[in-house]
């Protein structure tokens, strides 16, 4: 089974250029078994004509883990079921809902999924089963961002099963929940899908929505009772702690798979350096992984095979399906309008018209985001190809469980980045293949988070002190109070008059609100962006793609909240650069060892975009640009290390070229900690100086890039051994002489990676590592 995966990745391969007639881009090959199915019979309180409609539409039983989720949501227990991508979770939500719609004339359901594209397609998939059954009066509707307002007042007055997004019931639902009172009171069962993708400041936010919409259930409800909670999940590890810790509930878990899957071909691809190119200080170039997922998407389309290819960024989407198209139009010119790109930002219709034409084969590659990671049904696939690293491992099988989605052979093509991660992985390959998940980290204590998320369900209803202390919120409760945004009375806590906290609460993370990127002279809007991320996306001069569209910044306005640009094709990427300083402000949580000492500590980060780089297409640096940016604070967590300068130089560290060792192992640690946390490594930042504020020693910060902490940095100290080997083992693993993207550069540093020593970095890890070995953080 596994020959139809090899056929393609080889001529994958011989398509680039590698094997006998140039460098083998291949680190690692694996071929995956095929796995049996596990059915189990119809639970016995199944209604007989919900169990006829999955009968008609060629489910002829169940999997195991379907029916022991199934059983348990029916007993009214929360649950959540964590397996494969296409192992068939929805049906294990569907059975109990559909039966007990059918059962009680007045039950509700709500479903909330985090892309609005996912939960388009299972609404698809609860209209066809109503139909089926039949179930007239359901209706099910959705309710989102796309719902024009007709469509959304059906959905609350006549839909008995909603599909939303936390988005929408945080800005409409529960702002407005008197207006709900009749959904609500009714409400049987919440559906949560995908919930391993509500992490970081994102997930804090939706535990806290999740638990204002329960209370408000327990409201409203006659017997003060709230509705079973299904959540669905890619293979994480402890996914019963992640839901519990969502909805501050006890969540039973269910994860051993009992669907098939096919056999499946894995490929770890790294990029061969450039020979004619160099790069900051000197440093080689690596073919760019989205070039190669380019031309590597062109020969298996051309060969024949329907695919996806997934990249890191909007940007890159659209780059990759240029680059696909280009090349089928020397080797396969009728196939060159076959590919296209897909990401969030286009408009509604837009994606699904890309995602019915390649279910119905009349496109055969698209080129995505993650957007399209997310349970959209699209099956009968052959080929996935990830341009980097998706961040997470759960990610990384979640976007490879697309192809092979009716249990044929696949391949699965992973290219690496210019990226330590990346690089630590298809040297490593046992890290992505064997090693268990990664927990999802969210923190919904964080005071950055719970504030705000007070104001909102004070308004709603007021706050009692039992839910208070159950939410771990007095102190933020009480500084609310002394700033005069909640009052306390005897009966808890009640929103100060005239606050409308909702909309000021972005529950997807974004610092100090929206920029508005508009077309000057049109005053089209192309998109937006958040205005902590602005001053390194959209500061003038930068290079913004949009839908195959490149253009360039005017001006960015953090008072109006505007971004200008102007339609251009100069021909080179963009880069911020940034000069951050850290300061410890507590004491935090510290170890000592020897001459090291390790902590989690509070800090407050200043950070000044001072210019950016230009690219050419290929990497290759053209110049620097100076700007003039505002300073921007932020207080957070981060991990420290110090180190005594009398080691470092014991251990071969002489002063001259300690900061470069120092900065080398700090951009090297941010690359690798997505390792161990469920992090990107855009959400975390780091510092090291030869002299640091704590004693004046040596140190190394990594810190979150969210205010208050988003749980990442704490992750990583608690798991700062694995984090710091693997650290220390991709720097070696990497080929360049003296320090590349791959292993210590950072496209981030506000230094221009100077200085940085490759050999330096290895040494003061392996220092660390040496101290604190056998020992507990």
């Amino acid at each position: 089974m596994a020959d139809f995966g090899r056929e393609l990745l080889a001529c994958a391969v011989d398509g680039t250029g590698g094997g006998a007639d140039g460098p083998d881009p291949l680190r690692h090959v694996a071929d995956l078994p095929p796995r049996p199915g596990r059915v189990r019979d119809w639970p016995r309180w199944a209604d007989p004509d919900v169990v006829r409609a999955f009968l008609d539409r060629g489910i002829e039983a169940p999997w195991s883990h379907q029916v022991a989720a199934a059983d348990l949501a029916h007993d009214g227990r929360h649950v959540v079921v964590s397996t494969g991508t296409a192992s068939g979770k929805s049906l294990a939500y569907q059975l109990p809902i559909l039966t007990t719609l059918k059962a009680d004339r007045r039950a509700r359901v709500l479903y909330l999924s985090p892309t609005k594209a996912l939960g388009h397609d299972q609404l698809r998939n609860a209209v066809a089963l109503t139909e089926a059954v039949p179930l007239p009066d359901v209706a099910p509707c959705s309710y989102d961002g796309d719902s024009p307002t007709d469509v959304r007042r059906f959905a609350r007055e006549r839909s008995r099963w909603i599909f939303s997004n936390p988005d929408m019931i945080h800005l409409s639902l529960l702002r407005n929940h008197a207006r709900w009172a009749m959904f609500l009171r009714n409400l049987r069962y919440v559906v949560i899908d995908e919930c391993h993708y509500y992490r970081g400041i994102f997930g804090s936010n939706v535990a806290m929505v999740l638990r204002r919409l329960l209370r408000l259930c327990v409201r409203y409800s006659p017997d003060a009772s709230m509705p079973t909670v299904i959540f669905a999940s890619a293979t994480t590890a402890a996914p019963g702690q992640t839901a519990s810790e969502l909805i501050g509930q006890t969540v039973v878990e269910v994860f051993e798979d009992g669907s098939p899957q096919g056999a499946r071909t894995v490929a770890l691809w790294e990029p061969p350096l450039l020979d004619d190119l160099v790069g900051e200080n000197g440093a080689p170039v690596r073919r760019s992984a989205g070039a190669e997922a380019a031309s590597v998407m062109a020969d298996l389309v051309a060969e024949g095979a329907r695919m996806l290819t997934f990249v890191r960024s909007r940007r890159g989407a659209e780059l990759t399906a240029l680059g696909a198209r280009a090349r089928l139009e020397e080797i396969a010119p009728d196939l060159a309008d076959r590919v296209a790109s897909y990401r969030a930002g286009y408009l509604a219709e837009d994606r699904r018209v890309l995602e019915r034409a390649l279910t119905d084969g009349e496109l055969r590659g698209l080129a995505t985001t993650n957007a399209l990671e997310l349970g959209v049904d699209i099956a009968g696939l052959d080929a996935v190809v990830l341009a980097g690293f998706p961040g997470t491992v759960t990610s990384f099988w979640q976007q490879a469980g697309r192809s092979g989605r009716r249990g044929q052979s696949a391949l699965i093509v992973l290219i690496a980045r210019d990226d330590p991660l990346d690089t630590y992985l298809v040297h490593h390959p046992a890290a992505l293949l064997d090693r268990p998940i990664e927990r999802v980290v969210i923190d919904p204590t964080n005071p950055y988070v719970l504030g705000p998320q007070l104001l909102c369900a004070a308004a709603e209803l007021p706050l009692t002190d039992v839910e208070v202390r159950m939410w771990d919120a007095e102190s933020v409760a009480d500084a609310l109070v002394d700033d005069g945004l909640l009052r306390r009375r005897a009966g808890g806590y009640f929103p100060a008059p005239g606050i409308d906290p909702h909309p000021a609460v972005d529950i997807r993370g974004s610092m100090g609100g929206q920029i508005a990127i508009l077309e000057a002279g049109t005053g089209r809007m192309l998109g937006s962006t958040g205005a902590g991320q602005a001053p390194a996306s959209v500061h003038p001069g930068a290079v913004y793609l949009h839908q195959g569209e490149s253009y360039l910044v005017d001006s960015l306005d953090f008072e109006d909240g505007v971004a200008f640009v102007h339609a251009a094709d100069p021909g080179y990427t963009t880069t911020a650069r940034e000069l951050t300083d850290i300061a410890v402000t507590g004491e935090g949580e510290r170890k000592t060892f020897g001459p090291v000492t390790v902590g989690l500590v509070p800090v407050s980060v200043t950070n000044t975009v001072i210019g950016y780089l230009r690219r050419q297409l290929s990497g290759e640096v053209i110049d620097f640009v100076e700007l003039d940016m505002p300073t921007r604070t932020l207080d957070t967590t981060a991990v420290m290390c110090t180190i005594t300068p009398e080691t470092l130089q014991h251990n071969g560290l002489d002063l001259l070229h300690l900061p470069g060792a120092l900065h080398a192992a700090e951009h090297a640690a941010i690359g690798l900690l997505p390792l161990v946390a469920s992090c990107d490594r855009g959400d975390i930042g780091g510092v090291s100086t030869a002299v640091g504020p704590v004693q004046g020693l040596p140190t190394i910060f990594v810190y979150d890039g969210y205010p208050g902490g988003a749980g990442f940095a704490d992750r990583g100290y608690r798991k700062l051994t694995t984090w710091w080997t693997a650290t220390a083992d991709a720097i070696e693993a990497c080929e360049c002489p003296a320090g590349c993207p791959s292993c210590v550069q950072s496209p981030k540093c506000g230094n221009g990676n100077d200085p940085l020593d490759k050999a330096g970095a290895v040494r003061v890890l392996r220092l660390v590592l040496n101290e604190i070995a056998g020992r507990s953080l």
